[in-house]
């Protein structure tokens, strides 16, 4: 049989009036922009859409949160520190803003260079066939035996290496998160996965010592992510895989102890949106009666508006 075109005569329609629509001019549009504005009234003026109402909606559970003196946490892969970001985050913990600081492995490291020699971040490529790719002798020598001493004093990662920057006297230790995060008394954890970082390349690298140490890091970090109830907030930014996965164990212990972590907020910040980070921080904590947000775009972008809008709301 042929088909004919169809006859859109008889389409019944109704007054555009009835229609509920997600946009609307009064509600939704973007304000006007204008030079001088402050940042409070710049994140005012965005479109009450998408990113920009999820970044507005950050930020005011952050103010929100340490109002109530609960706790605001990130989670950082290495990319964050290779932008140059620990002014800012250094300027949040410092404000009392950031209550404790978690970290993958290649974090640390970075951390730690930047500590040393100012500089970070070699050209894979150009030396891995050569065979010197991660061997330079005063990152794996000094992490290495950082954390030897730390696990001598029951220190877990995060503490022990921090504790070393400050002791050691890195030339450039004020630009190290995990020495801040010492020397102001909060949770820094650090949580690796054998294999995964240059230090384990090191002659002077422990297997014992490095699975002890970032096992103390991960019941610590634990004890912190139980206290996010009624509240909190856990930020995650640029970690895909690691701390995902380490923050849904941890709560998973938590829940399991009778601590019953509810009502508080989730936020995934990165360039783009990864399974992990949007199951085990978005969605899956949140399926009570808290609350997951995603901000998708660079950190070296949205981590300072992040950070420039919490402090100016907290008049700091």
């Amino acid at each position: 049989m042929k088909l004919k075109p169809m006859d859109l005569s008889g389409v019944a329609t109704y007054p555009i009036a009835e229609r509920r629509n997600k946009v609307s001019l009064q509600r939704d549009f973007a304000g006007d922009i204008t030079s001088g504005m402050s940042i409070t009234v710049l994140l005012a003026a965005l479109p009450n859409q998408l990113g920009a109402k999820n970044l507005n909606a950050v930020i005011n559970s952050v103010v929100e949160a340490r109002s109530k003196d609960k706790p605001v946490v990130i989670a950082i892969g290495g990319h964050v520190i290779k932008c140059g970001l620990q002014p800012v985050l250094k300027k949040l913990i410092e404000s009392d803003v950031i209550t404790a600081v978690a970290m993958n492995g290649s974090a640390s490291i970075h951390d730690y260079e930047i500590s040393l020699i100012g500089e970070t971040s070699e050209d894979v490529g150009a030396v891995l066939h050569c065979g010197t790719f991660g061997m330079a002798e005063e990152t794996g020598r000094d992490i290495n035996g950082a954390l030897k001493a730390g696990l001598a004093q029951g220190s877990g990662y995060g503490e022990a290496l921090g504790r070393f920057i400050v002791e050691n006297n890195n030339p450039h230790r004020e630009f190290s998160l995990l020495a801040t995060c010492f020397e102001k008394g909060i949770p820094a954890t650090v949580h690796v996965a054998v294999g995964t970082d240059i230090i384990h390349q090191h002659p002077a690298a422990d297997g014992a010592v490095l699975g002890q140490a970032t096992f103390t890091d991960f019941r610590l970090f634990t004890s912190v992510v139980a206290t996010l109830g009624n509240g909190g907030v856990f930020i995650n930014i640029g970690s895909a895989v690691i701390m995902p996965e380490v923050f849904l164990k941890a709560l998973s212990i938590a829940q399991n102890l009778g601590f019953h972590v509810d009502h508080f907020t989730t936020a995934n910040f990165d360039m783009q949106q990864h399974y992990r980070p949007l199951q085990n921080v978005v969605k899956r904590p949140t399926a009570g009666d808290s609350r997951g947000l995603t901000i998708t775009g660079h950190h070296e972008i949205m981590i300072p508006l992040l950070a420039a809008g919490i402090l100016d709301r907290m008049n700091m």
